[in-house]
């Protein structure tokens, strides 16, 4: 059985609840755990989409990541819209935490960048990000509870992988280093990443819902998870017709591993933080040969360790 120590001091959600630190003994049938497991293969598959296998080997398109952003946008708004609804629910409001989490008006930014002043004109909402839209508007007004798996799977990936994503996108299509065009990655309300999740993982796991309810949170994680698949491949297609060099962050260590890495950069995570030795220094090496190999050690180090605690939980 594996334990979590919540280490969080006071963290706004409404009503500023602080939280000292204690160790949880987790359970099988804890949400957060199911969640994980439940989770897991889908997970694995979204990671393994063209467009994300190229996104983390540094081969991005701006034009794709333009619309990737508008995608967000138009997600976390209607996320936001129906968690703001729903704020007093009381099988989310543990989970309301706007401060800390919200994305929408950090995309607003992001997009501004990209298209300018005028960018609400200049974008729309894709035929798959709209289903997603749809579906999150559906249960925010019909079944509410399930708006614990969309903001589970949406915010604990940013919190995590999202920030691996920040680094390469920010090399690859030479982004000023102040942030301008990655805001949506930019928590400024959190101070500890991984402190963070741990509290939200607890408050899951402190939500009183009975085992019927918890398998439909799975289920419906699982759905989230299709809904992002259904956006990256629908970016994939539209690549195709775009005419542009793709940019290419030298994020080659990817492609000089032999497999999991470049199957499943959070298997790489894992395999790392659990003590593989020769993998490490495989992978290390690999880096060290690029030409820009000796810059981007320590930032891939770094962000390894941040996959880990995502990955593990």
């Amino acid at each position: 059985m594996s334990m979590e120590k919540e280490t969080t001091a006071r963290m706004s959600n409404g009503a500023g609840t602080g939280y000292e630190e204690k160790e949880t003994a987790l359970s099988p049938e804890d949400l957060s755990e199911m969640l994980g497991a439940g989770t897991k293969e889908v997970h694995e598959k979204a990671e393994n989409t063209q467009f994300v296998k190229d996104f983390l080997r540094g081969r991005i398109r701006k034009e794709l990541f333009k619309l990737g952003a508008v995608a967000l946008y138009y997600t976390y708004t209607a996320m936001e819209e129906e968690i703001e609804r729903n704020k007093d629910h009381p099988h989310f409001a543990p989970l309301y935490f706007p401060v800390e989490l919200n994305r929408h008006e950090a995309l607003a930014r992001d997009l501004e960048y990209f298209y300018g002043p005028e960018w609400k004109n200049q974008i729309s909402c894709s035929q798959a990000t709209q289903h997603y839209v749809d579906r999150i508007h559906q249960v925010g007004q019909e079944d509410p509870v399930l708006l614990v798996a969309h903001a589970y799977t949406r915010y604990m990936g940013d919190l995590s992988g999202g920030q691996v994503l920040k680094k390469v996108a920010q090399r690859a299509l030479k982004l000023p280093p102040t942030g301008e065009g990655l805001e949506f990655y930019q928590f400024d309300g959190i101070h500890s990443a991984k402190a963070f999740k741990q509290l939200y993982r607890s408050r899951m796991n402190e939500l009183e819902l009975n085992m019927q309810t918890k398998k439909r949170l799975v289920d419906e994680a699982v759905k989230a998870f299709h809904f992002n698949m259904e956006v990256f491949e629908e970016l994939e297609e539209i690549g195709k017709s775009i005419q542009e060099d793709v940019l290419d962050a030298g994020m080659s260590v990817h492609g000089a591993m032999d497999g999991d890495i470049n199957k499943c950069p959070y298997h790489a995570a894992k395999m790392a933080a659990s003590g593989g030795t020769a993998y490490a220094c495989q992978m290390a090496m690999a880096v060290l040969r690029h030409p820009t190999g000796q810059v981007l050690f320590a930032t891939w180090f770094a962000a390894l360790a941040g996959l880990a605690a995502w990955y593990l939980m």
